[in-house]
């Protein structure tokens, strides 16, 4: 991570004045982040966090000129911003766009109502590299959404040993690297690896996209 002292750069992108300062004064209030830049489109977010060294982007998903999905895909297709991690902010977490936020490469999603501890939280978990997927509101999400859409091309547990369903399915589940590790008794550092040599074999960019595969392929059903 970037910023002085390690701190946690963050783009703040929406297009109401009001959210996007109170969040500003939020995350600035954090020792360990700062802000970087604010976008009012999704235009602006993808001009800024090519050019303001943010770590992470907190995208709201509608705005004018270019929405939050399109700028997430966007970001995420450009190699130069490749450690730059998306965090969507949605006013229902019943969104269907959430799907599409996270095909489009976003690291995870909150609802806006979140307090705010939970969005620093947040901010932190996913630029530390873990995705943010709340599991009950994403298991009925994705359960009813992803089969109405096209499946992410050419990807699917049938490749994975029976080691890595099982460490896919605690993903989807959404637990953390040491959660995992915990459940099936191995090192959190041993977990991760999993996880990584996971992604390269389904060849997908970070974990959300890994939920999606497993709820995709029926390996994990909502209620599960």
């Amino acid at each position: 991570m970037g910023g002085e002292r390690g701190r946690i750069r963050v783009l703040l992108a929406d297009d109401q004045n009001l959210v996007r300062s109170a969040f500003a004064l939020l995350v600035e209030s954090a020792k360990d982040m700062e802000v970087v830049g604010q976008a009012a489109t999704g235009r602006e977010a993808v001009e800024l966090a090519r050019g303001a060294g943010a770590d992470l982007v907190v995208m709201d998903i509608r705005m004018p000129d270019l929405d939050g999905i399109e700028a997430t895909r966007l970001i995420a297709g450009d190699a130069a911003l490749a450690g730059v991690k998306v965090l969507v902010l949605t006013t229902y977490d019943t969104d269907e766009n959430i799907v599409a936020a996270l095909r489009a490469g976003a690291a995870g999603f909150l609802v806006k109502d979140t307090r705010p501890a939970e969005l620093l939280d947040a901010i932190r978990t996913v630029a530390a590299g873990e995705a943010l997927l709340s599991p009950g509101p994403t298991a009925r999400l994705i359960e009813r959404v992803v089969r109405s859409v096209e499946p992410l091309p050419g990807v699917g547990p049938g490749c994975l040993s029976g080691r890595e369903r099982e460490v896919l399915t605690l993903v989807a589940r959404g637990l953390n690297n040491a959660e995992i590790g915990a459940a099936l008794g191995l090192s959190p550092l041993t977990a991760k690896t999993h996880v990584s040599r996971i992604m390269g074999k389904l060849g997908v960019r970070d974990r959300a996209q890994l939920v999606i595969v497993a709820y995709e392929s029926g390996l994990v059903r909502a209620g599960e």
